[in-house]
């Protein structure tokens, strides 16, 4: 049985719906394995949640941070994302990038690996990793650029979300031996088209104009990501009808 969930995340009311077995079975499993590995290790851990466009990973790990603050005996974890490394939008709009092959503006592929700035990431997740309080960037989509040391991160559990954590690329696929533990989510590539298709209508773009972006930007992303992953600790599969199948 699904269960609608209302929360706030930084003063934002979010509304998410997610099966009860999958609650008890992967979720709250989950959050307990890394209290364990928190409190074992006796620092902070950082675990990495790759998925690509679509499938709700933001969300996800939103709603993990305030089910791990529910739970009596849960360690809090922090949810913070990957889309705050994004180059700033000035350079996004002056540059260019190669990108399978093809000499392209950085504008027309915003959100693929090559317009994140890999190595700003890298440092930032050796300062985490040190274990003090430290100020973390977030991609703002109201005025469309990184707005920088917008989120204080001071917990223990950190879960780093992000499309491109977990790339078998490049050397993206070095990154992840900066973590503690990974999990990966991955979909069918028709259904996470048609949900990233119906996410830009109700911004307000037709069909046709909905399916054009998403080919050009977000569905190419979800092809590349779903053929060059890394295997994670976790592996799910996000079904057509909101569930998970481990």
């Amino acid at each position: 049985m699904k269960q609608t969930y209302t929360y706030e995340v930084n003063g934002f009311q979010i509304h998410a719906e997610y099966e009860e077995k999958d609650i008890e079975t992967i979720f709250i499993p989950l959050l307990k394995k890394w209290k364990g590995m928190q409190k074992k290790a006796g620092r902070r851990i950082l675990v990495f949640l790759s998925a690509p466009p679509g499938t709700g990973k933001t969300t996800l790990v939103q709603f993990l941070e305030y089910l791990s603050e529910q739970e009596e005996d849960m360690e809090p974890i922090q949810a913070i994302g990957l889309d705050g490394f994004h180059y700033h939008q000035q350079y996004i709009l002056t540059h260019e990038a190669c990108v399978e092959g093809r000499i392209v503006p950085m504008k027309e592929v915003k959100g693929c690996p090559e317009t994140y700035d890999l190595e700003k990431l890298r440092a930032k997740i050796h300062e985490l990793r040190k274990g003090g309080e430290i100020r973390w960037p977030i991609y703002s989509r109201a005025i469309h650029d990184v707005v920088e040391d917008a989120v204080l991160v001071n917990r223990q559990i950190i879960v780093l979300e992000g499309n491109w954590l977990l790339s078998s690329e490049d050397p993206w696929n070095q990154l992840v031996t900066l973590s503690d533990d990974s999990v990966f989510i991955g979909a069918d590539e028709s259904f996470l088209k048609d949900r990233l298709v119906d996410r830009k209508m109700k911004g307000g773009l037709s069909l046709e104009e909905a399916t054009k972006f998403c080919e050009r930007s977000d569905c190419r992303n979800v092809r590349r990501l779903m053929r060059a992953h890394q295997i994670a600790n976790t592996n799910l599969m996000l079904q057509a009808d909101g569930t998970y199948k481990v």
